[in-house]
């Protein structure tokens, strides 16, 4: 009955030592994952607050197709109330809001589209300056999903590995969604002259 219990417990101290180690860099690594998210949010809100600049230039500078301010300024607003609690990074979730942030992207690019007809829009200090603001913007919203997608597959792999992925059901740890390519991007945009 000793040897038994002496083994239990033998057993129990290695299993807590291995678990301890394992816990420690899943928990580092969990907030890892949060703070890239803190990132792209940010990156998404700095673009978000680029837009009304934007459509107040375009208004100013020519009588514009109200429609496409209209749709622009409704995207941003929809996208803003979108918001992902970091320790629910779900697949669902990550879903919806890059769906919420697609709008604004498609709606960005007709709003841009439609500027092309106005040289005059274009050749304004204010429109170049709000409209490399805005390409810069989208570069670091790239730059911050693609090291939030590499934080969760660093992330992933260790609850996914043994013995971390002991540790992980234990403590509730579970892998996290990342971005992933928007539906039809697989097509490359047929471009004619």
């Amino acid at each position: 009955m000793k040897k038994t219990v002496l083994a239990i417990v033998a057993i129990l101290v290695v299993f807590v030592a291995i678990s301890g180690c394992g816990y420690n860099g899943l928990v580092k690594l969990d907030e890892d994952v949060k703070a890239k998210w803190n990132q792209v949010e940010t990156q998404y809100q700095r673009r978000a607050d680029l837009i009304p600049n934007l459509v107040n230039t375009v208004k100013g500078a020519a009588k514009f197709e109200q429609s496409t301010l209209t749709q622009v300024t409704e995207a941003r607003a929809k996208a803003t109330q979108v918001t992902i609690d970091p320790d629910k990074l779900t697949p669902e979730n990550i879903e919806k809001y890059q769906a919420a942030q697609g709008q604004i992207s498609q709606a960005l690019g007709r709003l841009l589209m439609v500027t092309e007809n106005y040289p005059e829009l274009k050749a304004t200090e204010q429109f170049r300056d709000v409209s490399a603001e805005l390409a810069g913007t989208e570069n670091r919203i790239g730059v911050a999903r693609k090291d939030f997608n590499e934080s969760v597959q660093v992330y992933n792999t260790k609850v996914r590995s043994f013995p971390n992925n002991i540790t992980a059901g234990l403590f509730g740890f579970s892998q996290k969604a990342g971005f992933k390519a928007e539906a039809g991007s697989e097509k490359a945009p047929k471009v004619e002259f």
